[in-house]
């Protein structure tokens, strides 16, 4: 759905607002100390899966794209507004071997890490994560994916930009996204550190309002924009992952 100016604008403010403490930057490093050689963006998620017992599970995964996991050391970066107490947590969590600290799907683009692990890094340095993660409900359904056609939509990607002395400011683009084939395609190059981040799109409801849903997550650019790992590729791939683990 193409919407106007205005509503673009109102639309990335409210993501902002709501979603800002989903994500967190990744960078690539060859060694600890090392400048990094490439940034990403990644963002937490929940879903609710049954358990081989019956049981209904909340799972919380960090995901972000395989393409930025490839790396012998990596760095997930801990935003001060996404912790606390405030002050508590480092700058940063180095990772070594990173691309196994993730399970890892090429085919899809898609790298998930079981949340978990990073609730119990904080833990055990007395602190605690405060997030905003995107959730089951927000995730596109399959459906809505392929109601996607060929006219350009309205879309708007949330990541953590690379500013010129380092930092990662928080960012939201207002962007136009397509159906190419089987895929999605973001239409122009999007600025470094977006690979991962995720990707919102808009429809209208069956009683006139806008909804607003999370397609997928940006994968690398191939010059003529990004694909993106859509949520019905991202649902059947998580679902690999062991409910019960």
């Amino acid at each position: 759905m193409l919407l106007d100016p205005e509503t673009e604008n109102d639309i990335a403010s409210e993501l902002c607002k709501l979603l800002g403490r989903a994500i967190l930057p990744v960078g690539q490093l060859d060694r600890p100390g090392a400048a990094a050689r490439g940034f990403g963006t990644a963002f937490f998620f929940t879903e609710l899966v049954t358990a081989a017992d019956g049981r209904q599970l909340v799972r919380e995964y960090l995901l972000t794209a395989d393409a930025i996991t490839r790396a012998p050391y990596g760095e997930i970066g801990v935003r001060p507004s996404v912790t606390e107490p405030p002050g508590a947590a480092s700058d940063g969590i180095l990772l070594a071997d990173f691309a196994a600290q993730w399970v890892r799907w090429p085919e899809v683009g898609l790298a998930a890490m079981l949340a978990k692990d990073l609730h119990e890094y904080a833990g055990d340095r007395g602190w605690q994560w405060r997030t905003q993660p995107v959730t089951d409900a927000v995730a596109a359904p399959a459906d809505a994916v392929a109601r996607i056609g060929t006219a350009p939509a309205s879309a708007f990607v949330l990541a953590l930009g690379v500013a010129t002395d380092g930092s990662r400011p928080l960012e939201v683009v207002i962007e136009r996204l397509v159906r190419d084939g089987d895929d999605i395609r973001i239409t122009t190059e999007l600025p470094d550190g977006y690979v991962g981040a995720p990707v919102f799109g808009v429809e209208e409801t069956a009683g006139g309002d806008l909804g607003v849903h999370c397609l997928g997550l940006v994968l690398p650019g191939d010059g003529g924009g990004h694909r993106i790992a859509t949520f019905d590729r991202i649902r059947a791939a998580l679902a690999a992952v062991s409910p019960g683990a």
